[in-house]
């Protein structure tokens, strides 16, 4: 099988946030399901995983929405006229606490962190099948994707509003004041250290399902962001079985999913059903398995946004990664059968745009992109480990050490060796512009952007935003969570807002 299919529908009369419906609960009989019976075999044990992964698939989060907001945030896009004023808000930092998209990312996530907890707050019960049903070794692995996917929808928190309620238990019915963030950054920590000790290797594990190797990477840049460099460069290290894809782009196609490369990917499937594709934004019911990142970035399509002259500059003459990453004009497409005109780069109002995105497009293939793309969403990236492991060695190992490890990229980009005599600040900016454009449009950017603290020097300056380092490091706590929400009044919302 492809990709793992996620069920989620058995399990939302516990899961919920605010409220459920008979509905949602699908087949199950709401009276009889509970924890005391429904934890008796593998089966039931796996589908309650599977829940958990499956809100990260809506376009409250990758199916849609991510793109736009981090993408925008980063200035890596440039928008053109048609794209809508709602994603707009994000290019142009005029968001407030009544954004409905801050509101059900914040509602998508807990609903994720709420399904690994319906699983991890079962633990006596999932160890108590017999051993002979699931053996302990399976037990724990099942465990270990709990905790992955709490750390990760924790990590998605964390990083946009700060500090956060900490829901670990639940039961809890009344809302949560917010934990300090510091609190949280233990929590994941403590997730992906119980991940990595029980997760399968990536080759024993099912495709589209976090592995030892995702967690070992997902904790090393956890601690790299808190500067813990020397902890974080040991959990990279611990990684094995990766490398890198001879051509970038096969990391951007359907047809090589989960290649070599691959640590961790947002599954999308079409064939498994996109009918809900539009609904729920965050509850993750029904067949959400397609993303609009095609539609949305295609240049013969919607064509919302196109990538920004900053970043397009930032390649150097003869980085292949740009032809990976942008189409110009004069560039084929549907496997060599049709070229790119100066018009195919033409916005609603007419201005001829200098180049599209190519990563995530369907166009190597076909002539148009659809509502739906099948494309995994790329988490994390063995290039990426590479770039951080060489920032680690940059702070407490060596500089040439560092050097090499980005020359390793930088070989797969056919450019030129770095000297290994650099000096430390000259190897931070060779990774400033390597993760740049290694990464260009991976919603990395903004992030790398603020742990660096350049986001107030490099943010303002580009384009048209309105940025503010004193505001918009993080996002607004949704008006809804303040009013519903007991515990977390007006005073408590971040600053700005």
């Amino acid at each position: 099988m492809k990709k793992i299919i996620l069920i989620t529908t058995v399990l939302l009369g516990f899961l919920s946030i605010n409220s459920c419906s008979e509905e949602d609960l699908g087949l199950v009989n709401p009276n009889t399901l509970s924890p005391d019976t429904f934890f008796s075999t593998e089966e039931q044990v796996q589908s309650a995983v599977n829940a958990a992964y499956a809100n990260m698939q809506p376009h409250s989060l990758y199916g849609r929405l991510v793109w736009y907001m981090l993408d925008n945030m980063s200035q890596e896009n440039a928008g053109n006229g048609q794209q809508e004023a709602d994603k707009r808000t994000f290019a142009e930092y005029t968001y407030d606490s009544t954004n409905q998209f801050i509101a059900d990312y914040w509602d998508s996530c807990y609903r994720g962190v709420n399904k690994a907890n319906f699983v991890l707050n079962n633990e006596d019960r999932i160890n108590e099948i017999s051993d002979a049903i699931i053996t302990p070794q399976r037990k724990r692995k099942f465990l270990g994707e709990a905790h992955f996917l709490r750390a990760y929808y924790y990590w998605l928190l964390v990083n946009r509003f700060g500090d956060i309620p900490k829901r670990i238990d639940g039961s809890t019915p009344e809302g949560l004041p917010r934990s300090p963030k510091s609190e949280i950054i233990d929590l994941i920590i403590e997730d992906l250290q119980f991940a990595a000790a029980n997760l399968l290797p990536k080759a024993q594990e099912q495709k589209g399902r976090a592995n030892l190797g995702a967690a070992q990477a997902f904790l090393g840049k956890v601690l790299l962001y808190e500067r813990r460099y020397g902890e974080a460069l040991t959990s990279f290290r611990q990684m094995s079985g990766y490398g890198l894809e001879t051509d970038y782009f096969d990391n951007f196609r359907e047809e090589t999913e989960h290649g070599i490369e691959s640590v961790f990917e947002v599954e999308y499937n079409i064939n498994l059903g996109t009918g809900n594709k539009w609904d729920n934004p965050n509850q993750a019911t029904g067949a959400n398995h397609a993303t609009f990142r095609g539609q949305d970035y295609g240049v013969l399509n919607w064509f919302n946004v196109y990538p920004s002259d900053d970043l397009r500059n930032e390649f150097e003459a003869g980085d292949n990664r740009f032809q990976g990453s942008f189409y110009v004009v004069g560039d084929t497409y549907n496997n060599g059968n049709n070229t790119f005109v100066e018009g195919d780069f033409a916005e609603n109002g007419g201005n001829i745009r200098p180049a599209a995105w190519k990563k995530y497009q369907n166009y190597y293939k076909q002539t148009s992109e659809n509502e739906e793309s099948g494309i995994n969403a790329k988490i994390i990236r063995y290039s990426d480990v590479l770039l951080m492991m060489a920032e680690c060695e940059n702070e407490v190992g060596s500089q040439s050490a560092a050097v090499g490890l980005i020359n390793q990229v930088r070989a797969r980009a056919g450019l030129a060796d770095l000297a290994t005599t650099l000096s430390k600040d000259q190897v931070f900016q060779a990774i400033i512009h390597e993760r740049k454009v290694e990464l260009a449009g991976e919603q990395v950017r903004f992030d790398d952007l603020l742990r660096w603290g350049l986001a107030g020097s490099v943010l303002p300056g580009l384009s048209d935003n309105r940025f503010d380092a004193s505001k918009h490091i993080l996002w607004p706590i949704p008006d809804n969570e303040i009013s519903t929400n007991a515990n977390i009044g007006p005073a408590d919302q971040n600053p700005g807002y």
